[in-house]
């Protein structure tokens, strides 16, 4: 009996362990904007009530290069709050639709007022005016309860714009392919005072959970200076049973059902430690492009949001997404055509495609936290050669630098790495090194960061210090300019600085979610400051992005003036556009069968939202694989674009000779 006590409370423990990830980040039922916006689809759906919502005819106006409107919610007690909309067709004709609020008005001070909207300028890497194409008028013909517009390749494609109750329908040769709020959950939270909520809040409708204050263990010191301000809406594929894409989550490569469940997918970047796999939790990086594929067409939806966003997945004879973000515009791109591939290329079309890979890049490479020392390094690549095996990169973690300070060298153990660059240069090898977007406090770097003002900013315009790697750490803001000229000094091609005037030697960007260990769901506070007075929590999920394309800027100027022009960057944390500068990884999995087989779906769902250059940890980051799991790894990972062994600190070494014969020659 003591034993079964035993074993039973041994089962418990493990149990707990493994769940006590999720108590570190909030699912739908304990983030206030999800939670409020399911809500209010239950009210709708359910109990029948009136959605607020209506367009006046009479706004409806036709420019140059778009078609405007007012979306117009009546309040519970008096008055109505307009949003002003826009349609825009875009190179590859797709179509735009954006729904903005005018804040200019409102009593915040210090921070910028507008909803953020460059989300679409990240992802197209320009100026979305740049991929508009001109309006027809002759194709627009006003109803007395829709306005339709034509388009697209001899005009086969429609767009309708219903007056009340709100809805947006793309039509393709007359088939209705994809209904913009078909349940009626268009949902923007407005501006309002909290004494004054009362006035804006109906309650056939709404709740107020967590409106104006965090009620999430390690978040409740959120400022949330805009109060509400989610904005949601839900999107019918028509006829399309099957979607895909909405990247990064460890599930399978066809979206599941998750009405049912308190996790809908949720795009949040987030330093994720030991990530579950069948599971629509939250992970490093997010492209919140959604792709649905039937046997004789393809759409792609796109919600242009940078914001934490959960995605709600219903299945049925059509699938319904109901997307909902917690601040920034109404941005969203609809993608036709007529399979899954014209969704990618149009798609390329307007956030660019992935550069073609460096031939070494290509290759294998050889990682793990961390190799010890010049020596260490070496030895490897003399292995390398001594067993045959074809590979053309090593790897240094974090603990090549002097105490984790990034920018230096570790006296003791890479005192020579300009001998170890010269001859991995003789053996055609190359050296990658990795620098996260955290500074450790106190040395010339970081002080620099703080002295000029160029790292993120908490609430009081105070730079941000939290806790990463090398303990009290700073975080450089990217978002700057003045930060992209500083780390161009960083990576300056001359002698006597970091890299020196080596020319194989790239970058590992890491940890640029950002991580975090003090922070609320490990990461930034969202009320932190970015450069333009805008909070974190409207940038976060493109954030990383920034910080990759920062040092790819830097390297790129670097190599200029070399024969070696094309730098290598990997990112840990990404999103839409990143695929134009930078690879990535799937983070930090486990050295077993299960995420063997997860990796598969993860590396293809990246592929199909357009960001081919794609891995995942051979053998598996933490733990230690079995003989035979490490080669079936290899034989797998021969096939994943982007091709790296890693392993953990504590892990044994198990560099592809290690199992030895018959498993290394298979």
């Amino acid at each position: 009996m003591r034993l079964l006590l035993l074993l039973w409370a041994l089962a418990l423990l493990l149990a707990s362990a493994e769940a006590v990830k999720e108590y570190l980040f909030k699912d739908c039922s304990q983030s206030g904007f999800c939670r409020r916006n399911r809500h209010y689809a239950r009210q709708i759906a359910q109990n029948g009530a009136v959605p607020p919502y209506t367009i006046d005819k009479s706004t409806i106006t036709i420019g140059d290069n778009q078609i405007l409107g007012t979306v117009r919610k009546t309040l519970p007690k008096k008055g109505h709050v307009d949003f002003p909309w826009q349609i825009f067709v875009l190179e590859g004709d797709s179509l735009r639709l954006k729904i903005d609020e005018d804040r200019s008005a409102i009593p915040v001070e210090k921070l910028d007022k507008n909803r953020y909207a460059g989300a679409i300028d990240a992802a197209f890497g320009s100026l979305p005016e740049s991929k508009t194409v001109k309006v027809d008028k002759k194709n627009a013909a006003f109803g007395k309860d829709e306005f339709t517009y034509l388009f697209g390749p001899n005009l086969a494609y429609t767009v309708k714009v219903q007056y009340s109750p709100v809805k947006f329908t793309i039509y393709r040769d007359s088939r209705p392919e994809i209904v913009i709020n078909e349940n009626n959950f268009l949902n923007i939270e407005h501006f309002r005072l909290e004494r004054e909520n009362h006035a804006h809040i109906n309650p056939d409708l709404e709740t107020d959970f967590d409106m104006f204050r965090d009620s999430f263990s390690d978040a409740k010191n959120d400022a949330k200076p805009f109060g509400p301000e989610a904005v949601a809406v839900d999107v019918e594929l028509n006829g399309f049973k099957h979607v895909y894409g909405i990247p990064e989550h460890a599930d399978s490569l066809s979206l599941k059902d998750t009405t049912r469940s308190n996790w809908p997918y949720r795009l949040f970047n987030v330093d994720i430690f030991e990530y579950e796999t069948d599971s629509r939790m939250p992970m490093y990086g997010a492209i919140p492009l959604l792709i649905g594929v039937k046997p004789d067409a393809a759409v792609g939806v796109f919600w242009a949001n940078s914001a934490d966003t959960f995605v709600d997945i219903k299945k049925a004879d059509s699938v319904n997404a109901h997307w909902i973000s917690e601040n920034g515009v109404f941005d969203m791109v609809i993608i036709l055509g007529d399979a899954p591939a014209d969704i990618n290329h149009k798609f390329g079309l307007l956030t660019g495609f992935a550069a073609l890979p460096q031939e070494f890049a290509l290759g294998y490479h050889q990682c793990r936290w961390n190799y010890n020392d010049v020596e260490d390094v070496l030895g490897i690549n003399a292995q390398m050669d001594e067993h045959l095996f074809p590979y053309d990169t090593i790897w240094l973690d974090i603990e090549y630098a002097d105490k984790k300070q990034y920018f230096t060298w570790n006296p003791a153990t890479f005192g020579e790495k300009d001998l170890m660059l010269r001859e991995l240069d003789a053996t055609g090898r190359n050296l990658v090194v990795i620098i996260d977007p955290h500074l450790k406090t106190g040395y010339e770097v970081s002080d620099y960061v703080d002295t000029h003002k160029i790292g993120i900013k908490a609430p009081g315009n105070s730079t941000y210090k939290g806790h990463c790697w090398p303990g009290e750490s700073l975080w450089i803001d990217s978002m700057n300019p003045l930060a992209q000229a500083y780390w161009d000094t960083l990576f300056a091609l001359s002698k006597g600085l970091f890299l020196d005037t080596h020319t194989n030697v790239h970058l590992w960007n890491d940890m640029n979610e950002p991580s975090v260990f003090n922070g609320p769901e490990t990461s930034s506070p969202r009320d932190n400051v970015h450069y333009g007075d805008i909070e974190h929590r409207s940038v976060h999920n493109l954030w990383g992005k920034t910080f990759h394309e920062l040092t790819f800027n830097s390297l790129t100027k670097r190599l200029a003036s070399t024969n070696r022009q094309r730098p290598f960057i990997l990112t840990r944390s990404y999103f839409a556009g990143s695929q134009r500068t930078s690879a990535m990884w799937t983070g930090d999995n486990m050295a077993t069968w299960e995420y063997l087989q997860a990796s598969v779906p993860m590396v293809l769902t990246s592929n199909v939202v357009n960001m081919p250059f794609a891995g995942a940890d051979v053998g598996g980051f933490f733990g230690d694989p079995s003989k035979e799991l490490l080669t079936r790894w290899y034989q797998t990972g021969i096939w994943y674009p982007f091709f790296r062994a890693h392993a953990h600190i504590d892990s044994r070494r198990r560099e592809p000779w290690v199992p030895e014969i018959p498993f290394w020659r298979l």
